[in-house]
């Protein structure tokens, strides 16, 4: 049996799985400290079915801790960035473009120094150790921790990289060191900036680890913990405090890797109504689409993997304005409604007018219509039936306009709604094939927890004219299962799940960028192929 866990802004889902089946789910709210929550929920779902811990063979837990540090700029460490690049990539030095606030709250000393590669292997300028030994040494005299390294071109060679970890070790040996070429692409800036967000989340890291493995050891729960990471596979906890910035963006994929779980569609578009966004991705073979260009997270601009989701603001908790003197008005101009994008968020049930407070809000306004029952509807002050539907007809616009952002081709397209607020969502939705409503909606993020597989992607520039093109590729293909096998996956299970190949018309010769990505299950669990669960999706026109 799995445990499969989502930590949102609001609530704490978890959901109990055995092999295929869906045997029990709970939502908590989130508490402060996380690992509260955590426990309540994952105490609740054990208790539903009289599980003992020891039945448990792994947890999986999703969370937006670190999307919420960086948000808020709270608990991050200053981070000294040594940069490998010298003297040509010194024109754009690290943290620009970087909101001011985040940048002056991170940066703790730049040190542009010697090194980095071209495109084609050969170096900027020669490495310096002497350079690097002298950065680390102030760092340390400083009292700074987190150390980010970038440098040209890492993703090709590395070698200067880790040249410069082991040299920091040597002078520094208390720092923490985030190296640029496990976390992003090729571009430079983008590549760095997703390194520097890494250093600074290490110590938060660390602790948030550390206190979900203590919340499970309190439960008595001996299974390995692992953490689902921003394209839906997972890492283990280890790695997770060692690279919190792959994690960050793993609510959404969740949503949409549940999704496809409970439906049995891996081709669709997914629309996770919470209750304050709506997130909307595009499901491509049972995984989100991931995002081609530059990712803004905090309002830095980073290139590591990312699903490429569009959040509105329009969730159950969503505030809807408008002059109570209109509530009975048998018509309204199209300047008198206006639909969020501000939302009561967790004090919806303190807040909203069905659980006794003030404010009209999207879940008010569906209860009243009819279109779901939960709260007390009589709390709810009257709406003419031409003022209820012309917010519905607004809310709808929303959302139809979110599919045909994220739309790549022609045509309608299968929707899947999932999460707490997913009642928003019209079966007559303009856009739309179908709207699919599975059972356990409402905590699909936890099943996409629960379901996820061990991961791996290597990119690389190949040169065709050096090397035939299926022999390169076979080689990668190779790498890259060695790699996914190396962190726990079943060899026999690792498939090839995405690759794009991009050819440089810049360079010499024939060659191509190539990103290559493969998933298998995780060692002593089922596949969970879509199409095999238990769960039998609703169909709605």
């Amino acid at each position: 049996m799995r445990i499969g866990v989502d930590v949102g802004g609001t609530n704490t889902d978890a959901v109990l799985i055995d092999g295929l089946r869906i045997v029990a789910s709970n939502k908590q709210p989130t508490t402060p400290d996380v690992s509260s929550g955590v426990s309540a929920a994952v105490r609740a779902v054990l208790a539903d079915r009289d599980v003992a811990p020891g039945a448990i063979t792994a947890v999986m837990i999703g969370t937006t801790h670190f999307t919420n540090a960086l948000v808020e700029a709270n608990r991050l460490d200053r981070v000294a960035v040594m940069r490998l690049a010298s003297p040509s990539g010194e024109a754009l030095p690290p943290f620009t473009g970087w909101p001011e606030a985040l940048a002056k709250r991170i940066c703790g000393e730049i040190f542009l120094l010697p090194g980095g590669y071209e495109f084609d292997g050969r170096e900027i300028s020669a490495f310096n150790e002497a350079r690097v030994r002298a950065a680390a040494r102030h760092c340390r005299e400083r009292g700074i921790e987190s150390i980010a390294v970038s440098s040209a071109f890492a993703p090709i060679n590395s070698a200067m990289e880790e040249r410069a970890a082991q040299v920091i070790r040597r002078e520094h040996p208390a720092a923490s060191i985030s190296l640029s070429h496990t976390i992003g692409r090729l571009g430079l800036i983008e590549r760095e900036n997703g390194v520097i967000l890494n250093a600074a989340l290490t110590s938060l890291a660390r602790h948030v680890v550390a206190s979900l493995e203590r919340a499970l050891s309190e439960l008595k729960l001996r299974a390995p913990l692992f953490i689902s990471q921003n394209d839906g596979t997972l890492i283990s906890a280890e790695d997770a405090a060692r690279y919190p910035v792959m994690t960050i963006g793993s609510g959404p994929t969740n949503s949409m890797r549940g999704a496809a779980f409970l439906t049995g569609i891996n081709d669709a578009i997914v629309m996770d109504v919470g209750g304050t966004t709506c997130d909307v991705g595009v499901l491509s073979k049972g995984f989100p689409r991931e995002s081609s260009i530059s990712v803004d997270i905090g309002g830095v601009r980073t290139n590591f993997r990312m699903p490429d989701i569009l959040a509105i603001g329009l969730g159950g908790g969503t505030r809807i304005h408008l002059d109570p003197g209109l509530y009975t008005a048998d018509a309204l101009a199209a300047s008198d409604l206006r639909v969020g994008p501000d939302s009561v968020g967790y004090r919806i049930v303190q807040d909203a007018f069905l659980f006794g407070g003030e404010t009209l809000t999207a879940s008010d306004v569906a209860v009243a219509a009819g279109r779901t029952h939960f709260g007390d509807a009589s709390r709810i002050p009257p709406l003419s039936a031409a003022v209820q539907a012309a917010i519905w007809s607004r809310i709808q616009a929303m959302f139809a306009d979110s599919i045909d952002r994220m739309k790549t081709a022609q045509g309608d397209a299968p929707i899947i709604a999932v999460g707490g607020g997913h009642f928003l969502i019209d079966d007559d939705l303009p856009g739309a094939t179908q709207v699919l409503r599975p059972p356990h909606a409402s905590v699909a993020n936890a099943v996409g927890a629960a379901i996820a597989q061990i991961g791996a992607q290597i990119e690389q520039i190949v040169d065709y004219d050096t090397v035939p093109r299926h022999a390169a590729l076979e080689r990668m293909r190779e790498a890259v299962t060695t790699r996914v096998a190396a962190n726990g996956g079943v060899r026999d299970s690792i498939q090839i799940v995405d690759m794009e190949e991009v050819f440089l018309s810049y360079l010499p010769g024939r060659s191509a960028q190539v990103r290559m990505k493969a998933v298998g299950d995780l060692a002593e669990t089922p596949s969970p192929a879509a199409g095999n669960t238990i769960a039998e999706a609703s169909h709605a026109h």
